[in-house]
This record gives C-alpha cells, structure tokens and sequence, in this order.
C-alpha cells in the first residue's frame, strides 16, 4: 500500500517541496542562518518566496555566505558588484537593506549576546503552535510580529515590516503555521 504524504504547499515544485519538508518551520538557533533569513524575507518584498528560493545559491555566493561581519563592511564597490549580480534581485533599496541590516544585526548581538537571545525573547523562547486547519487561519501579521517590525526598525533595519518579519517567524520555526493534517506539522511540535 502507497503511503500519501498530506503537505500544506510545494507538492508541485521539488525545491519547494525540499524546503517544505526540511526546513521550513524548524526552530533555528544559529545567528548566520537567522541573519539569512532575514534578508531573504525582506528580497522577497513585492516578489514571490519561490522567486528568492531559486536564487537562494546566489544570494550565499554574492554576500559571502550570509557572514554578517563581513557584509557589515561593505563598501561602494561592493554595492556596484551587487547590482550587476544576475543571482540575486538587483535593486538597489534590497542591496543596502542587507549592508545596513548586516551593520544592525552587529549591534544587537553585542547588546545581547546574540541575535538569537533577542529575537527568540520576543516569543518567550518556545514557538507558537497556531494549529491551522485551513490558511483562512494563517494571519499575514500578529501582534508579535508588528512588536518586532517596530522594534527592529526602531533600531535602523530595512525591509522589516510586520508582513516579512511574520514569514521570517514561520521560516525559523518561531511560528508553526503548519497545517494540521501536513505530515510536517507534528514532527516539529514533537522535535521540541
């Protein structure tokens, strides 16, 4: 007997389905991948995730693989070579987003040790299980993530508005939005 897979989205697509079923909604602790994450989310403003996650290799390989420390330095040059990247959206706002962000980014982890500290805070560190049976019930923002928008443009980020920094939460597992009936959705909440 076939064995039927119930999946809340990326059945069609197998990079989709691949980030489906490994990566999305899967606590993430680790500042770089946190920091990726970040800058994803805000790439994908005004764009679709499927248009980011297919250029996900060139993102890594055009800002040295997500280290935040090296980015923070980014100068004119770096910015020039950036926009003639064809492996990542080339707009100029996205690009000094992320060397801005990358500079902000340094400054929360020497307030708090590590970004992980900080972000995870705001969701007194244990997910949220939302327990969707349908998307009608997956809110585009909450309340949580309109008080860490605030805060982090507060500080100086870009792209960080509640509607990204509400998919970033379900990127890395802050927000288990899951389906119920997804195979996916009770293999996270047992893994913690």
């Amino acid at each position: 007997m076939v064995k039927i897979i119930k999946r809340c989205w990326g059945e069609k697509d197998d990079l989709a389905r691949a980030y489906h079923d490994e990566e999305w909604g899967v606590p993430v602790h680790d500042d770089k991948t946190l920091f990726e994450f970040i800058i994803l989310e805000g790439a994908q403003a005004g764009l679709n995730w499927m248009t980011i996650l297919r250029r996900r290799k060139g993102y890594h390989r055009a800002f040295d693989e997500f280290d935040f420390n090296k980015i923070a330095k980014y100068d004119q040059k770096d910015v020039e070579r950036l926009l003639q990247d064809e492996g990542i959206i080339r707009n100029k706002l996205k690009v000094a987003a992320t060397i801005q962000n990358a500079k902000v980014f340094l400054e929360i982890r020497a307030e708090f040790g590590t970004f992980d500290k900080y972000i995870w805070d705001f969701v007194d560190n244990k997910p949220i299980n939302n327990n969707p049976k349908t998307w009608k019930e997956v809110h585009p923002t909450t309340e949580v993530s309109d008080a860490i928008s605030k805060d982090l443009k507060k500080r100086g980020m870009k792209f960080v508005g509640s509607t990204i920094i509400y998919a970033f939460m379900q990127a890395v597992g802050m927000v288990n939005d899951h389906l119920i009936e997804c195979f996916r959705h009770k293999e996270i909440v047992s893994s913690y």
